[in-house]
């Protein structure tokens, strides 16, 4: 009787092209270890199931484990889209409670002071435009820069 040796996979197969950019980010940052997706994970495990021996089948312990263990790769992967959308509705949120009030914020070894007058979102971060006390306009002003924050009138 002849006795076949389970195949793996030499390099892990591509997932499809994600529907949105932020969805792309997700689904690369949202590996394992071995740096494959989960469904690279689950074509493993059928691809070990097609061709184990019948009189030798996998022990059930180890597939039940493996099977934990892709539950707890997607489990992480979705904890990890929900939290990543969770910030950015907090930056959202943060940068538009600042319209109308006066700032400062880092710009490189200096500090700009200013009233944000427009919010603008590039890749999902928010930016600030300033107008400065001299009638400056600045555009392009990270949220992470912002250094103070007062009332304005």
């Amino acid at each position: 009787m002849m006795q076949t040796e389970p195949i793996t996979p030499t390099a892990p197969a591509q997932p499809s092209a994600p529907q949105n950019p932020s969805s792309a980010q997700n689904a690369n940052q949202a590996t394992n270890a071995f740096g494959l997706s989960f469904d690279s994970l689950l074509r493993i495990i059928l691809t070990q199931l097609t061709y184990q021996d019948p009189l030798k089948p996998m022990d059930n312990f180890q597939f039940v484990s493996q099977l934990a263990q892709f539950a707890q790769v997607q489990q992480g992967q979705t904890s990890n889209d929900r939290l990543q959308q969770l910030v950015a509705a907090t930056g959202v949120s943060q940068a538009t409670g600042l319209l109308g009030q006066l700032v400062d914020v880092a710009q490189g070894d200096r500090t700009l002071a200013g009233r944000v007058t427009a919010i603008a979102f590039q890749n999902g971060a928010p930016t600030l435009t300033i107008e400065t006390d001299d009638k400056q306009t600045i555009s392009n002003l990270p949220l992470s820069g912002v250094t103070q924050v007062r009332r304005g009138n």
